[in-house]
């Protein structure tokens, strides 16, 4: 809960908020006068969240209690309603039960509706709590998931494309601090994707504060395998030294892990044979989020999250930098390892580390 409200403290203006506290479970944050609503809707982006309510505070007072709750609701559309009372304090001289009883009385006295306990059309909660009640009508969803952090860190393979942004949303949903590593083709290609990923991780930031990215030249590389391996297995083979780069760079930063945005069939190099043999070179785990999802799944969540229509820009993968007319769909490892030793990867790795350049965000 501690990073919670790190992560409310560092959203929130604190010109907006009187104070921020934790009580019996909850997160409460007083919001001063002047100060809408609609100000505090970027509770729904923090992970770790379920759910937030603008609620009134009151002392735990029945007849008052009994007015704000028909007040709250009293403007809105209903035929049925329910009260649903919770108490952190066992000694008070009501339970639960007497409390909604009471509550519904009043309301039912008032607007003339029918009680329903299930799938009523509006309902009433009061949350007696630290000597006071709290009363609110509305729970408005926010992501869920853990919070940010509280699971450890991994580096995030970001092509620019649509797929890698939306398996860095599912890693920070359950609490996996993510900065970045983009390989690019550059000088044969151009900027585009580089400046892609600093805006797909500026955008990203609504989740976790801060990230970095460590941009990565895999020209040099590209251009040993094109010249030196059978061109089948060209995207086998960039892929595979990808991981090499990638996770040489975790084990330095402490990373624990690898996420990806591959779904299996989606392309040639994300058949179940060709993820096993890039798999093969990896020491720490890789992790796809996306495995199992259609790119129609993908590509709504992309749009929830806000990053597709960046996604979508164009621009030169570096994968795309010299690809085969038919790439190996279905490789065998004994061959792929024949055509790497023409490689000196050991040499083709320690020189393009030496290069890579980090981009804060």
């Amino acid at each position: 809960m501690e990073n919670i409200v790190k992560k409310i403290e560092k959203e929130i203006s604190s010109e907006a908020v009187e104070y921020i506290k934790k009580i019996s479970g909850r997160i409460i944050v007083k919001i001063k006068d002047g100060f809408k609503e609609e100000d505090f809707f970027i509770l729904r982006d923090v992970f770790g969240l379920s759910h937030f309510s603008f609620a009134e505070e009151l002392e735990q007072d029945l007849e008052k209690i009994k007015k704000v709750s028909w007040e709250i609701i009293k403007e809105e559309k209903f035929e049925t309603f329910r009260i649903s009372t919770s108490r952190s304090e066992k000694n008070l001289p009501l339970k639960s039960e007497e409390i909604n009883r009471e509550i519904g009385g009043y309301v039912l006295e008032k607007s003339g509706k029918k009680v329903q306990l299930k799938n009523a059309d509006i309902e009433v909660f009061i949350e007696m709590v630290n000597k006071k009640a709290f009363v609110f009508a509305k729970k408005i969803e926010a992501v869920g998931g853990m919070p940010v952090s509280a699971s450890g860190k991994a580096l995030v393979l970001m092509s620019g494309g649509i797929d890698s942004p939306v398996a860095a949303y599912y890693a920070l949903k359950r609490g996996v601090q993510t900065d970045y590593i983009h390989f690019h083709s550059l000088p044969y290609t151009s900027a585009a994707s580089n400046d892609k990923v600093i805006e797909l991780v500026k955008k990203l930031r609504k989740f976790q504060n801060k990230g970095k990215i460590f941009m990565v030249p895999l020209a040099p590389i590209q251009k040993e395998i094109v010249m030196k391996c059978p061109e089948k297995f060209r995207i086998l083979l960039y892929r595979r030294m990808m991981v090499r780069i990638a996770q040489e760079i975790a084990k330095r930063a402490k990373y624990k892990a690898l996420y990806t945005g591959e779904s299996v069939a989606q392309v040639a190099s994300q058949t179940l044979e060709n993820i096993a043999i890039v798999n093969e070179v990896a020491e720490i785990p890789i992790l796809r989020p996306l495995i199992g999802f259609d790119k129609a799944d993908i590509i709504k969540k992309a749009r929830e999250i806000g990053t597709y229509e960046i996604s979508i820009l164009p621009h030169e993968d570096c994968c795309t930098r010299f690809m085969p007319k038919k790439p190996e769909t279905k490789g065998k490892i004994a061959e792929v390892l024949k055509a790497e030793g023409s490689l000196e990867i050991e040499k083709l790795v320690g020189e393009v580390l030496g290069e890579v350049e980090v981009v804060k965000v």
